[in-house]
């Protein structure tokens, strides 16, 4: 059975800290409204992804070793407490710049934790023959929260200032703390020494986990661009309804899931992957040509098609036949490479379009999604 009280309770778990950590998407209000300027935007929401990303060997090792249940309850605590620890930063940046950067070092490795532990741990519970279908509709607790944290926050922060902001954060962590607490992590054996098995790195020289972690840095790189750049685009371009892309892309991420998981079980996530590729890639390619809120619409809505499919088959192949003490560092490579794509093309990406404009980053972006088919190729084919 796959929608069973557990999923449900992890699910729910998993919106409540993508909530929390979404609400930090108006972070740099903060930093510009205590003296900080764009450098100073990019340096402090930078390291936060930075650490996440590094982080995740030692991460993934560690839910192996203790246990998803143990290191997601560590994760939630520290996502719990960083937000409250900013109540205390008061004042010109200046005076507390280092400390604000060992917070957002802190609070991306208890990102980290999470978002590996719990997806690890929702693998455990998903039947085998419904991988891609659970992935996929459990995704949609990260895609829902993260509409849902900034859309809270916003009027929060305006009528009630940041006290109630970090404490809003803070909250939404607490109740993914409290949501996963009955949830029995059956399978780790907490009385017998865990079996030997092959390290974080052993396993990304395999010829399976070095395709799906540099798929997912490619994948990466696609949402730098739809996550940093399309609001400065837009603007740029003069349209008026920016929220419509994000809209549309959200829509259809969620959407396309409630048949394209039943899909790729059926036909295999070989199958389903080129598809998600291909969309993705189109979908960033076609955004020079937008001069319209229409078109805007659209494009958005075929990169949500792309990210739909291709997350839960990505996820799916990486863990797909292997064994429960190696799942951990498996989620980890995944995860991970997804969020060192994120972070080197937001540089990357950065850099190419102050040079040479945006119609240029978003080509170069999509040409990087669609260089992940000459990729695949060298994937295990069953």
């Amino acid at each position: 059975m796959l929608y069973t009280p557990a999923f449900a309770a992890l699910y729910l778990a998993n919106f409540s800290l993508v909530a929390s950590f979404a609400t930090f998407f108006l972070f740099p209000l903060f930093i510009t409204g205590h003296g900080g300027n764009q450098q100073d935007i990019g340096i402090i929401m930078g390291v936060f992804a930075l650490a996440s990303a590094l982080c995740r060997p030692w991460v993934a090792e560690m839910i192996d070793r203790i246990g998803r249940k143990r290191s997601y309850t560590i994760g939630c605590i520290m996502m719990t407490v960083m937000p409250l620890l900013h109540l205390q930063l008061q004042g010109d940046i200046s005076n507390y710049y280092v400390l604000l950067l060992g917070l957002r070092i802190i609070h991306g490795i208890g990102l980290a934790i999470c978002f590996t532990a719990i997806f690890t741990f929702i693998v455990d519970l998903i039947p085998e023959e419904r991988l891609n279908e659970g992935i996929g509709m459990f995704g949609t607790s990260g895609l829902i929260g993260m509409a849902v944290g900034p859309l809270i926050a916003e009027p929060i922060l305006e009528n009630y200032g940041f006290p109630a902001f970090f404490i809003t954060a803070a909250g939404w962590a607490a109740a993914a703390l409290i949501l996963q607490a009955p949830i029995k992590d059956r399978h780790h054996l907490q009385d017998k020494k865990p079996p030997q098995s092959p390290s974080f790195f052993v396993l990304l020289k395999t010829r399976k986990q070095l395709v799906c972690g540099g798929l997912a840095v490619l994948f990466g790189f696609g949402l730098a661009a739809t996550g940093s750049f399309i609001a400065p685009f837009a603007e740029a371009r003069h349209l008026s309804y920016i929220s419509l892309y994000y809209l549309a892309y959200s829509t259809s991420a969620v959407g396309v899931r409630f048949v394209a998981g039943k899909m790729a079980d059926r036909l295999g996530e070989n199958q389903i992957i080129p598809w998600g590729l291909s969309l993705a890639a189109s979908g960033l390619l076609l955004v020079p040509l937008v001069h319209g809120n229409v078109l805007l619409l659209v494009v958005g809505f075929i990169f949500g098609i792309g990210h739909g499919l291709l997350f839960p088959a990505l996820n799916a192949m990486a863990v797909r036949d292997e064994a429960y003490d190696v799942r951990g560092k498996v989620t980890g490579i995944f995860t991970g490479g997804i969020d060192a794509g994120i972070f080197c093309g937001a540089i990357i990406l950065g850099s190419i379009g102050e040079i040479a404009g945006f119609s240029t980053l978003f080509i170069c972006a999509g040409l990087m999604v669609l260089s992940g088919l000459g990729l695949f190729r060298l994937a295990p084919q069953k």
